[in-house]
């Protein structure tokens, strides 16, 4: 039986527009363990976001979601036809599954005071009466680390700074006691001391619970610090996973190899930074080559136009999609 709290084998996403069609995501394979942290990086555009909704299953009715298998604790969350099945979704998100969105000002409700939305999730997920919701959401903005919890508790997201509006938002995603933990881009404009704050609330919330966090973030260094595997997704492919520790030194994909190039970690002053190459793709397109960093590499073979390239296996945890890695690890 596999150990496998997620288990995501080539998850395709589809937008179908009365206009066109754009092939978001393209065969993303990827799993998580128990109290794993795992780091899902890219450029801004690269299909993370989108990727962590089609897992909550929070997208709307114009994305198309199949995979060849989908699952999570075990259970199977796919139909017969290998489509997202709603019912298991629903059963799942909050309660098993928790999610922290990327503005947490605009995913709180503006008109609803902050203790009504935390009691509203201890009563549906939880199951308290009352009484003791109200009890539970004192003790979860105490534990996020908001002071004054009863004054908090009336107040609406508007009133709150950026940082408290994410303590909030933690709050919501981990009052359901879930097993996993989709983190999207937690920190967005956060400033470095409160983004520290943040990551360092959720590492002991996640050692505390035993809870499996997938990491959504653009900054590599940030993800190299704070996961145990990276995963990296370029234009809808995921192109290259492997442990955190070895980022540095064994990344084998040339895309990999240019986002190393660009942290500024890289470089001893700021002339010296460099940029990925070239753009990402327009996925609306209808002759992408097969591996979609094709066009922006200059290691490209023919067959990597035609092609889409099998997982290159250098370590049962180094696994690289690409017909030309670097092979000087």
């Amino acid at each position: 039986m596999s150990s496998h709290l997620l288990e995501v084998d080539e998850l395709q996403l589809t937008f179908r527009m009365p206009a066109a069609e754009t092939k978001v995501l393209d065969r993303v394979s990827f799993s998580l363990q128990p109290g794993e942290t795992l780091g899902l990086v890219g450029e801004s555009g690269s299909g993370k976001s989108v990727t962590a909704l089609a897992l909550a299953g929070l997208l709307d009715r114009h994305a198309q979601v199949h995979a060849r298998r989908l699952r999570f604790g075990g259970r199977d969350l796919l139909t017969t036809d290998s489509r997202p099945d709603p019912a298991a979704w629903s059963d799942l998100r909050g309660r098993r599954i928790g999610f922290v969105f990327q503005s947490p000002r605009r995913a709180l409700h503006p008109l609803r005071s902050i203790g009504d939305q935390l009691q509203q999730v201890l009563r549906l997920h939880r199951r308290l009466d009352p009484a003791a919701a109200r009890q539970a959401a004192l003790d979860w903005l105490g534990r996020v680390g908001l002071t004054e919890p009863e004054r908090r508790m009336a107040a609406h997201a508007h009133q709150l700074s950026g940082g408290q509006c994410q303590r909030v938002m933690i709050a919501l995603a981990l009052a359901g006691e879930p097993e996993l933990l989709i983190a999207d881009e937690p920190t967005t404009g956060l400033d470095v001391r409160t983004q520290a704050r943040i990551l360092d609330l959720l590492d002991a919330l996640a050692r505390e619970r035993g809870l499996a966090t997938l990491l959504i973030t653009h900054d590599l260094a940030l993800a190299t610090q704070r996961c145990k595997r990276i995963a990296v997704m370029h234009a809808g492919q995921l192109v290259e996973t492997l442990p955190a520790n070895a980022l540095r030194s064994t990344a084998a994909h040339p895309y990999t190899r240019q986002l190393l190039r660009a942290t500024p970690q890289s470089a001893d002053s700021l002339a010296g930074l460099r940029s990925v190459d070239g753009a990402l793709p327009d996925l609306a397109r209808d002759d992408l080559p097969a591996c979609r960093f094709a066009e922006r590499c200059d290691r490209r073979e023919p067959r990597c136009i035609s092609h889409p390239p099998a997982p290159l296996a250098f370590t049962p945890r180094h696994a690289v999609h690409c017909w030309a890695p670097i092979a000087d690890r």
